[in-house]
């Protein structure tokens, strides 16, 4: 026997509404949920992914350290809170490392080398110039480290030590103060900010139709397979 489309009138109209939408205007049935309890979960997990993207754009910030090939960290001394993570970038043709002083960074501080070593001994020993997995990084690439432990962090470039190729990392509560000694301004991600955009839209979006359907929904029934036959 044929099926007729799920229709229902709604005021003067015959418009064909699909299950789908049926689902999301329904009330209380013996096939679903009462529409208010549906809105009131809804809100519920809309306000929970906005805590969520709030939760993101707090997470710690990220700094740049350039190297360049004047053969300095730039800049070669910066503050940072807990958390944040610096990033080391090559920013010219020559290789560097970036490797901490073992006995100068704060006790139970996780160690830090580029080539991912766990003491300066071993970081020392393996570096070759040209080989990324001893530690060097070329021209153009990066090597990144999250810093949770506050104190000061001493580090330098194994092939430049000599000439003066150091450098400090210092994770203090609050991060760097700006020159009046206020806090600095935050600096959010691109990811945090869009993740926070796009969760302001869909939990406006879902609080407007809820309102709608609280205020103007009638009860509603989800289409069976017996109907219609």
């Amino acid at each position: 026997m044929n099926r007729e489309p799920n229709i229902r009138r709604i005021g003067n109209t015959s418009d064909i509404i699909s299950p789908c939408v049926l689902w999301t205007r329904m009330g209380r049935t013996s096939n679903g949920v009462p529409r208010r309890e549906f809105a009131g979960t809804v809100v519920g997990a809309a306000a929970l992914s906005a805590a969520t993207g709030t939760a993101a754009a707090q997470e710690g910030q990220q700094h740049t350290v350039e190297m360049t090939d004047g053969l300095v960290f730039e800049p070669d001394a910066i503050t940072i809170a807990p958390g944040d993570t610096v990033v080391w970038e090559n920013v010219g043709s020559i290789g560097h490392s970036v490797t901490a002083y073992e006995d100068d960074i704060p006790e139970g501080a996780d160690y830090f080398a580029s080539g991912g070593f766990d003491s300066e001994d071993a970081a020392r020993s393996a570096y070759s110039a040209g080989d990324p997995e001893s530690g060097d990084i070329a021209g153009g690439e990066s090597y990144e480290h999250t810093f949770e432990t506050e104190g000061t962090f001493e580090y330098f470039c194994i092939p430049h030590e000599t000439v003066g190729m150091v450098g400090s990392v210092t994770v203090t509560p609050g991060g760097a103060a700006e020159e009046n000694g206020g806090p600095a301004a935050p600096q959010v991600p691109d990811s945090a900010k869009t993740l926070a955009i796009a969760t302001t839209i869909a939990l406006t979006s879902v609080v407007g139709l809820t309102y709608f359907f609280l205020k103007y929904g009638g009860d509603y029934e989800i289409p069976t397979g017996d109907e219609n036959q």
